[in-house]
């Protein structure tokens, strides 16, 4: 049995390949939500979930700084995307360090400035709606959701391909 296992050292966010390290405070990954519609027929004593699709991916993080580069990313042309990563670097008790990669390919849909105070590093917080989200742990692909390819790997299944196969894509 291991004692403290994977406990978050650090992160660093990377927004359009520019790395942010020392200006960002929070960063929150999006939430994996199941979309599903209760479904009970005859013959079935209690209903059950079905899966429709998922929820809408989003993620928000908060810089500690006025950032012209990030702050002139809000409102791109349709169809644009920015690319934001974050690396973390989890340690266990007996000393392993592994690896965890946050990929995201989205737009930048909200910026919360917060109040001015004087003295007060600025909090600018940016909500992200992404199209695109994969997790990697230690080199190993956990989630990979491709929302406008129809993709969605679960620890190296592609719960999709079926479906994209019978749609003919």
């Amino acid at each position: 049995m291991g004692v403290a296992e994977d406990i978050r050292k650090n992160f660093n966010l990377f927004v359009d390949g520019k790395g942010f390290a020392g200006k960002t405070d929070e960063y929150n990954p999006p939430e994996l939500t199941l979309q599903t519609e209760e479904y009970r027929a005859g013959g079935m004593d209690a209903p059950i979930d079905i899966t429709t699709g998922m929820k809408k991916l989003v993620a928000d993080f908060t810089l500690n700084s006025h950032s012209k580069d990030v702050l002139s990313l809000f409102g791109i042309k349709e169809g644009s995307k920015t690319q934001f990563t974050v690396r973390e670097a989890m340690e266990s008790f007996d000393g392993t360090v592994t690896a965890v990669v946050h990929n995201m390919t989205g737009k930048i849909v909200k910026i919360s400035s917060g109040a001015a105070k004087a003295g007060e590093l600025p909090k600018d917080k940016y909500e992200l709606s992404l199209t695109y989200y994969k997790k990697t742990i230690g080199g190993t692909v956990v989630h990979e959701i491709d929302v406008e390819n129809m993709v969605r790997i679960i620890n190296g299944n592609d719960v999709l391909a079926d479906i994209r196969s019978a749609l003919g894509m």
